[in-house]
């Protein structure tokens, strides 16, 4: 051991050797042999700094900008001290820069507010000797001048800026419209004019001529318009030029210009937009012959992928004005002959025949539209299901649509009717709309009677609601109370569950005045013993009663109710009944006895929910009301685990629940222990604190 201690001493004196500097070289500054200077602590530092609080800390440290005070100047030396200091820093921020065109702007602008119009002027006029060309500056020093009424000077300063820039198109538009503004019609027609010795785009011509028309110059408008379409010779031009002969001129003229246009375009005059406009004006015009030959002598040159829009308005004409048995078999063979695949690879496409019928109704042949629809109808659902046969009863239902709103035949009608509920199995399932639509169809045929054995038919066939509520609508319209009361009889007496129904009849009884009837519905009602909505039918009992001020007869009604159910929101009702009738007394008697149904119960939300209500009610006394004794009685809430266990029953997890913990009731041993022991721990650290 002491030979191995040894030798490594001398390891480290020779390591310590080699690492000392040699006579005449720079040692390092650590004092550190040069090979362990080199070695670098890369650990992480105990506080990191993100780039993002760099970010942070910059920004909160940034210093704003103070902004200059307001300066009131009151003196006319100020005043000139102020526009010194002004313009010789404009003047400095040019030098500068001179070609900052928003500078220059802001400084006329500025000796504009000043009042220094020829100061402002000469500005501007340094700056067009810098950049003519710049349109936005023609522009501002234009309407400096129109601003302040110096017409001739703005009319000066358009002429130079259409002289230098004559393809800018705002300058003349501008110029143009300031001499209309003050009157000056010849001059803002010499505007045009030059303007149009440059030949400019459509819109200036179209804005030459409505400047014409604006005061009636409808012959120099005329001009115009040859002078453009010899100037611009397209469709687009020819085309508004016909467009104002239909609104301006005559037929002929309007006629000898698309004429013109197809003999001097040329090859460009197969254009599909000409071609249907010049059809669409002999349609206007009511020259059908002259529209069937153009249609067809474009269709003939114009090729096909173009000319789907004229083809398409083709079709359109000459379902209006043509031939109806070649144009629409051209029209509607193509999508038929498809239907007609589909269908012959499953005939029971409903929405196929749907598609297929529409089609042909469209074409407008009623024998075709009958020859579907009787296709369609021959195709029976397989199954007996109803939803097989909804869409079904459809084809029925639309069959008998067409023959009455089309076709103007209410015997067609009223056949299909007869035929469709003829097909129906009303001993498996039955359709009420189709027996109501068959019936209103009676209604507008002025045969009350048929409309009346329909219904009849329907309530003794396969009895529905809805068949009820038609029926009972139709009396009612007709005013027949004592058919209505027959037809609530018979549904209640088919229904006697529907609550809806019960309250519908004694609502009829009690809008007629009849209370002693209305009451005798309903005491039938809520004794049957079985019932939808029980609820919704004591409400509307308890509800009239109430509306008519009958306050014993409604308490008696929730007497008689909860002596049937104990259900919390019963007990709040019959409480906050009470509370409305002033009886204060009798609406907390009511929540006592509540509190003491419930408490014996399992549902402690139920028992909750009605302490609630019950606090609520004791705060809105005020003084009068006893809320301490309610708030004593307020649960205490504890969370608890249970299982969450599957079908199987086993168990996948634990989830928390809340549970209420009353005052009277019962505390379960656990929780008694746990209460004890966290009584011994708080006696025992008092204790402690208390020994020397």
């Amino acid at each position: 051991l002491q030979f191995t201690m040894e030798d490594q001493k001398k390891k480290v004196n020779q390591l310590m050797t080699k690492g000392e500097p040699k006579t005449g070289h720079q040692n390092n500054r650590s004092g550190l042999p040069s090979a362990l200077a080199r070695v670098k602590n890369k650990m992480p530092a105990p506080v990191q700094i993100t780039a993002e609080q760099l970010l942070r800390e910059a920004q909160e440290r940034q210093e704003t900008d103070s902004k200059p005070p307001r300066q009131k100047i009151t003196d006319p030396d100020e005043l000139a001290d102020y526009r010194l200091r002004k313009r010789k820093e404009f003047e400095d921020a040019l030098r500068r820069n001179r070609n900052a065109m928003p500078m220059w702007v802001k400084y006329a602008m500025w000796e504009e507010t000043q009042l220094e119009f020829e100061r402002a002027r000469s500005v501007w006029e340094r700056a067009l000797e810098i950049e003519h060309r710049n349109v936005s500056l023609w522009l501002k020093y234009a309407e400096m001048e129109m601003r302040h009424r110096n017409v001739n000077r703005a009319r000066n300063i358009w002429d130079r800026a259409v002289t230098l820039l004559p393809r800018v198109d705002q300058l003349w538009y501008k110029y143009a419209y300031m001499e209309e503004m003050i009157g000056n019609v010849p001059g803002a027609r010499q505007v045009f004019e030059r303007w149009m010795e440059w030949s400019p785009e459509d819109n200036a011509w179209t804005s030459y001529v409505k400047m014409e028309l604006r005061y009636g110059e409808r012959d120099r408008a005329r001009a115009i318009f040859e002078r453009f379409v010899a100037s611009l010779p397209k469709v687009t031009t020819w085309l508004r030029y016909a467009k104002f002969e239909g609104k301006n001129g005559t037929a002929a003229q309007c006629r000898a210009v698309f004429e013109r246009a197809v003999n001097e375009l040329g090859e460009h005059a197969m254009d599909p937009d000409l071609m249907l406009a010049f059809a669409q004006f002999e349609e206007r015009v009511r020259e059908y012959e002259r529209a069937r030959a153009i249609f067809k002598y474009a269709l003939d040159n114009i090729p096909k992928s173009k000319a789907g829009a004229l083809y398409q308005a083709f079709v359109a004409f000459e379902k209006q004005h043509g031939d109806r048995e070649g144009i629409e078999e051209v029209v509607v063979s193509k999508r038929r002959f498809g239907y007609e695949d589909e269908l012959r690879v499953n005939p029971l496409l409903y929405d196929v025949w749907f598609d297929y019928a529409r089609l042909e109704e469209s074409a407008g042949d009623a024998d075709k539209v009958r020859e579907v629809y009787e296709r369609a109808i021959a195709q029976r659902p397989p199954s007996d299901e109803k939803r097989a046969w909804r869409r079904y009863m459809y084809l029925w239902i639309y069959y008998a649509v067409f023959e009455e709103l089309t076709m103007k035949d209410t015997d067609r009608a009223r056949q299909v009717y007869s035929e469709a509920l003829r097909v129906v199995p009303h001993k498996k399932f039955t359709f009420g709309k189709l027996w109501i639509l068959a019936a209103n169809l009676e209604v507008r045929c002025k045969d009350l009677r048929a409309a009346r054995l329909l219904l009849g038919r329907a309530i003794g066939t396969a009895a529905k609601e809805r068949v009820f509520k038609a029926y009972i609508e139709l009396e009612l319209q007709m005013g027949n109370i004592d058919r209505v009361r027959t037809i609530y009889e018979k549904l209640v007496e088919t229904f006697p569950a529907n609550c809806r129904g019960w309250i519908a009849f004694a609502e009829l009884e009690h809008s007629l005045g009849e209370m002693e009837r209305a009451r005798g519905i309903l005491e039938l009602g809520i004794e049957q013993p079985l019932l939808d909505l029980p609820e919704t039918l004591w409400k509307a009992y308890i509800d009239m009663e109430i509306a008519e001020g009958e306050a014993d007869r409604a308490r008696d009604l929730y007497s008689r109710l909860l002596d049937r159910t104990s259900h919390v929101k019963v007990f709040i009702s019959a409480a906050q009944f009470e509370a409305s009738q002033g009886e204060a007394d009798r609406a907390r008697a009511m929540f006592r006895r509540g509190d003491g149904v419930l408490a014996e119960g399992e549902n402690k939300e139920e028992r909750v929910l009605l302490l609630e209500s019950w606090l609520a009610f004791e705060e809105g006394l005020g003084d009068a009301g006893d809320a301490a004794a309610v708030r004593a009685k307020l649960p205490r809430q504890i969370r608890k685990k249970r299982p969450i266990q599957t079908e199987d029953g086993a168990t996948t997890g634990w989830e928390e629940y809340v549970d209420y913990i009353f005052p009277d009731e019962r505390m379960p041993q656990a929780l008694k222990i746990l209460e004890m022991a966290h009584k011994w721990k708080k006696q025992k650290t008092g204790d402690d604190a208390d020994a020397p």
